[in-house]
């Protein structure tokens, strides 16, 4: 019970975001070279985050979301540079990384750009509390005309906020002089590059604030894009609709499983009869679609518990007699075999060398 209230009190949960979700190849290996081109090694890039860049070769293929996340927390430590999401904003292009980028070229003005962003949002990167709603709304305030990004638990990653709106502060910048940010709001605490956020958005910035939302100059909304041929847009759209249809198909039982697991895990006591009753299915059925994807209801929770091992052990905001507690392991020797026969090394050794 005292550990429990401990990390509670520290603000330490199991990750919230689903781990079924998934971001684009493209954005992916965008971010891999780009580390690279800031001095990392592709090998220890790999080794760091599990992101096999074999995995990488087609743009509009999907990794998983957390895998995305603990390769850029990989960049910034590799490359030195904290504010490694707010560079890869900055010099690499999303036409260059994303088909969403390039339909939002193609529009005809910039509101049918981010009528297109909520759209196909989700080939780019798919985000918790959002589906297939509108991730991005706009609202006429007394202050102004915001946009706010309405993902769920945006603190447990922020360097997506972070590429996500300086891709909007820059992308911008190429079709007029005029400011298109004229204030920045983010719901997470300043982290210790604030005069970054300065230079690349050159507007005030809030941390700290109930959204994360940017209040931009009105007339943009009708300002004109269209650096493509509207046949051009039809085109990405066709291809755009095909990944979506194929994204909605492709939802697995594993990753299922996964998202029900992940809130309850630090409680130890997770089994399969349960989980498959909260799915509808008996454990008979669970057990043949798993086995359909090549994997157990065992070799699931084990891998989930080794990937969040890795990744609260490399944030260093745990301890790991915490992280034991965290993964679901009640003797904290038990967790240290099992994270041993993971990757080798011991949790210690692991957290010294990431």
């Amino acid at each position: 019970m005292t550990a429990h209230v401990k990390i509670m009190a520290a603000g330490c949960r199991p990750l919230s975001a689903a781990p079924d979700l998934t971001i684009a190849a493209g954005i992916a290996r965008g971010l891999l070279k780009f580390a690279v081109s800031r001095g990392a090694r592709p090998s220890d890039l790999a080794a760091r985050s599990g992101m096999d860049p074999a995995d990488l070769c087609d743009p509009d293929g999907r990794v998983p979301f957390e895998r995305y996340a603990a390769l850029m927390r990989a960049a910034k430590s590799l490359t030195g540079d904290p504010a490694l999401a707010l560079h890869y904003a900055e010099h690499v292009d999303f036409s260059e990384i994303s088909v969403v980028g390039l339909l939002t070229l193609a529009s005809e003005t910039m509101i049918e750009a981010f009528d297109q962003m909520n759209r196909y949002g989700r080939l780019a990167v798919e985000v918790e509390g959002v589906g297939a709603g509108d991730r991005f709304v706009h609202s006429h305030e007394r202050d102004g005309y915001w946009l706010t990004d309405l993902r769920r638990n945006p603190n447990a990653f922020h360097e997506l906020t972070e590429t996500t709106f300086g891709r909007m502060a820059w992308g911008t910048r190429q079709f007029g002089t005029t400011p298109f940010v004229l204030e920045v709001q983010v719901t997470h605490d300043d982290p210790g590059y604030a005069d970054e956020y300065a230079r690349i958005f050159r507007a005030p910035v809030r941390f700290g604030a109930p959204r994360n939302a940017l209040r931009i100059d009105p007339a943009w909304s009708t300002h004109r894009v269209a650096a493509m041929p509207r046949y051009v847009f039809g085109v990405l759209s066709e291809r755009a609709d095909a990944l979506l249809r194929s994204l909605e198909s492709n939802r697995t039982a594993r990753g299922r499983v996964e998202s029900l697991i992940m809130p309850i895990l630090h409680k130890g006591e997770v089994g399969m009869d349960a989980v498959a009753g909260q799915l509808g299915l008996s454990r008979q059925t669970l057990f043949r679609r798993l086995k359909a994807e090549g994997v157990t209801f065992e070799g699931v929770l084990d891998d989930l518990r080794r990937r969040l091992a890795e990744h609260y052990l490399t944030g260093r905001k745990v301890s790991v007699n915490e992280t034991a507690y965290l993964v679901g392991f009640a003797d904290p020797a038990a967790f240290s075999r099992a994270f041993k026969r993971w990757t080798g090394l011991s949790p210690k050794a692991w957290r010294e060398a990431a």
